[in-house]
């Protein structure tokens, strides 16, 4: 196995060239590499699970499902501290493929390990929360109960830019609370965000049948969302897919939580702490090279600092390195495919062509691209609509407050936002009046955290949130019992 760290965990023998449905066991839909974006080599061949393989393991999962959700909430908690154990223990190989299949710096590894096991943590939790009510009954001396039973089999179809944090995020709670899971990674990261997942929870204890892990591309996906057993699709990834995911599912009356792009504002008004403000606004863009969807997508800056901002920017911008992320100092690596680079080498020269400057950056060599800092941009600009995904600043000036939010406002998207100011009281009132799931005052844009309800509006999600309790409306479903006597 080309990766750095021990090499006999998870034994490649095993798993090159199969999926994980109980048990590693051939793929109908052949085989795929797996590509490092940093080099172009090839790392390992992971199998492609075909319908029929998705409609088999679904099958299986619905059988071992009634047998998980009767398992006592304290064994399935056990279930998940073990493999938060394993996740620990074998940290060094999981941050190597982090590191070499999606092009993350090793501290980006670190992270996704670190906010996996948190998931773990609250999912461990959630296992023991309170799951019902004792209503008033309308028969005098009889009884009435409601409570939280898990829906059956649940489909999570994660993507490439946090592969291991992704599948966690949904696969923890669904566990917890009872689910069996088909888990679909990502094509360009099925191994991080699928393999090590399955081996993480076979490690653990989990018994067979209760986790699919079924590695595929856009075809594998659709049978998950369509398949008539999954009862719930949890999917993380663009706003096109999503869309699509959406309407298999919707034909099958399903619950589906979708969690999906952004197009986000850092605004600073004119009393920020203006260079605290460009450090939280350059980890907010360049972080992960710009790869995420709370990523900053426009910096909104009051006229009488936007000087000084851009100018602190463009400093933080040309201090950070880019390279192989296995090469110690690279603060970014490179972009996960060529398309991806393409689409933000358009988006950056037509910017520019219609009137914007790029201060820095704005020249890509392969798909290492540098983060770039544009200015002078306008609403008749892609930089200033179009969700780049990469790591690219664009600054919006602003006169008053209600330009503030009315830029920040202008997207059809809705995930998060950041606010500075030396004014907390003012900061947050403008922050309540952007339409955004999420916002934060004098931080980055850039957050999660495992208890907290996370997603957003319009083209960014279906109002759904996963995290915190939000995680137990998702993976649970209400039962109403009535008895005409005392239970």
């Amino acid at each position: 196995m080309p990766v750095d760290g021990e090499r006999s965990w998870p034994d490649p023998t095993e798993w090159t060239g199969k999926i994980y449905s109980e048990g590693w066991r051939t793929a109908e839909g052949g085989t795929s590499p797996v590509i490092e974006p940093a080099t172009g080599e090839p790392l390992a061949q992971v199998g492609v699970a075909s319908p029929a393989d998705v409609e088999r393991a679904s099958a299986g999962a619905a059988r071992a499902a009634p047998d998980w959700a009767a398992v006592p909430a304290s064994d399935r908690a056990d279930v998940l501290t073990r493999a938060g154990h394993a996740l620990r223990e074998h940290s060094e190989v999981v941050r190597a493929w982090i590191v070499r299949e999606s092009g993350g710096v090793p501290a980006k590894g670190d992270y996704e390990i670190t906010a996996g096991l948190d998931q773990l943590r609250h999912a461990i939790g959630l296992a023991s929360q309170p799951l019902g009510e004792v209503l008033a009954p309308r028969v005098p001396g009889g009884a009435s109960l409601a409570w939280r039973v898990p829906l059956g089999v649940v489909g999570v179809i994660t993507t490439w830019n946090a592969p291991l944090l992704f599948a966690m995020r949904a696969l923890a709670p669904a566990l917890a609370l009872g689910n069996a899971v088909l888990l679909k990674p990502d094509p360009l990261t099925p191994v991080s965000g699928g393999v090590l997942v399955a081996e993480l929870f076979r490690e653990a204890g989990l018994p067979e049948g209760v986790l699919h892990v079924l590695p595929g591309d856009a075809a594998t996906g659709c049978a998950v969302a369509a398949d008539r057993h999954v009862a719930m699709v949890s999917f993380t990834g663009s706003t096109a897919v999503g869309r699509e995911v959406a309407r298999i599912a919707g034909e099958g009356l399903k619950r589906v939580s979708l969690e999906l792009g952004g197009k986000n504002s850092i605004v600073v008004l004119e009393d920020a702490d203006v260079e605290a403000a460009a450090a939280a606004g350059a980890m907010s863009s360049f972080g992960y090279q710009g790869q995420a969807c709370v990523a900053a997508g426009r910096h909104v800056v009051h006229a009488d600092v936007v000087e000084a901002y851009t100018e602190a920017l463009v400093r933080q911008a040309r201090a950070l390195p880019v390279g192989d992320p296995r090469i110690e100092g690279m603060a970014l690596g490179p972009v996960i495919s060529e398309r991806q680079a393409a689409r933000i080498e358009r988006i950056v020269n037509e910017s520019v062509a219609a009137g914007a400057r790029a201060l820095t950056g704005g020249r890509r060599e392969g798909l290492f691209y540098p983060p770039t800092v544009l200015d002078r941009v306008d609403r008749s600009m892609p930089a200033f609509h179009e969700e780049i995904f990469g790591p690219v600043a664009p600054v919006v000036p602003f006169r008053g407050e209600d330009e503030a939010v009315e830029i920040a406002n202008d997207t059809a998207y809705g995930l998060t936002a950041a606010v500075h100011s030396r004014s907390v009281p003012r900061a947050t009132a403008l922050a309540q009046r952007l339409r955004t799931g999420m916002v934060h005052i004098n931080d980055v844009s850039a957050k999660d955290a495992a208890n907290a309800p996370f997603g957003g509006l319009g083209l960014s999600g279906n109002a759904s949130r996963i995290g915190g309790t939000a995680s137990l409306e998702q993976f649970t479903q209400w039962r109403w019992l009535t008895a005409p006597g005392r239970l």
